[in-house]
């Protein structure tokens, strides 16, 4: 399900930045205040209203309870997703491309911005979460059989005092060339040790690999925040661009 929403909404984010790419193409100074105009740019403006319904439901506690007792929570979801993806869509149409002034430009740009923060955040950034949690499933098998190996190998001294030189990070690396494959069966040792190396690499890599995401998962914390922020800013000019339409004449359904 996820997959397939995630499909959809990458083929309406990709078809809302062709609409935006097709200003060289087309202009028209007089189709925001035509009557179909004014039924993209209302019906967009409503559906760019129904993220900041899914944000008061989600961030308020006694709305939440209430909301949720008839919609879930991933159907508001859902609903936040699309319709902050097509109402953009129909608001890019509804400026016919005239982008002659700075609120304007300013409008179509942060309109755009939220969108594209939006689904990073969502499609991205999030999957770090899940990648942490197979990698630490990885990490606890590779650490089931490193001890393992490292008990067998305690029965042999000798060779466990081999790989005392082979302790640091630099000589970990070279321990592959001087620990090479055993040809014969009687060099179980040998072989043991050359498995527990290669398990510490692998336990080492998955470690810093598990470390990267982490940090990922912070940045998507501070990219969540950016993302609330500027769809506030982009409220604020559409509440400018609604204001001055109706101040110099409402030209949408003559």
């Amino acid at each position: 399900m996820k997959e397939r929403e995630k499909i959809v909404v990458s083929g309406l984010v990709m078809l809302m930045l062709l609409a935006w790419l097709g200003f060289p193409l087309h202009h028209s100074h007089r189709f925001a205040g035509s009557f179909w105009g004014g039924v993209f740019g209302v019906s967009g403006a409503v559906l760019m209203l129904v993220p900041l319904a899914y944000l008061i439901v989600k961030r308020n506690r006694k709305l939440k309870q209430a909301v949720t007792k008839h919609v879930s929570m991933r159907t508001l979801l859902a609903w936040h997703i699309y319709a902050g993806v097509l109402g953009p869509i129909l608001v890019i149409v509804h400026s016919g491309h005239k982008y002659d002034s700075l609120l304007g430009i300013a409008l179509t740009a942060m309109t755009l911005l939220v969108v594209v923060s939006g689904f990073i955040g969502r499609y991205l950034m999030s999957g770090f979460a899940k990648e942490i949690k197979a990698k630490k499933a990885m990490l606890s098998d590779l650490e089931t059989a490193y001890d393992q190996s490292v008990v067998e190998l305690g029965s042999d001294p000798v060779t466990a005092q081999s790989l005392r030189p082979f302790a640091g990070f630099f000589t970990r690396l070279s321990a592959s060339f001087f620990l090479s494959e055993p040809q014969q069966e009687s060099r179980r040792a040998t072989r043991d040790a050359l498995t527990l190396v290669r398990l510490a690499e692998s336990i080492a890599d998955v470690e810093y690999a598990i470390a990267t995401h982490e940090d990922f998962k912070k940045w998507f914390g501070k990219w969540l925040k950016f993302h609330i922020v500027i769809s506030f800013v982009l409220y604020g000019l559409m509440l400018v661009h609604v204001y001055y339409a109706v101040y110099f004449g409402l030209r949408w359904f003559e």
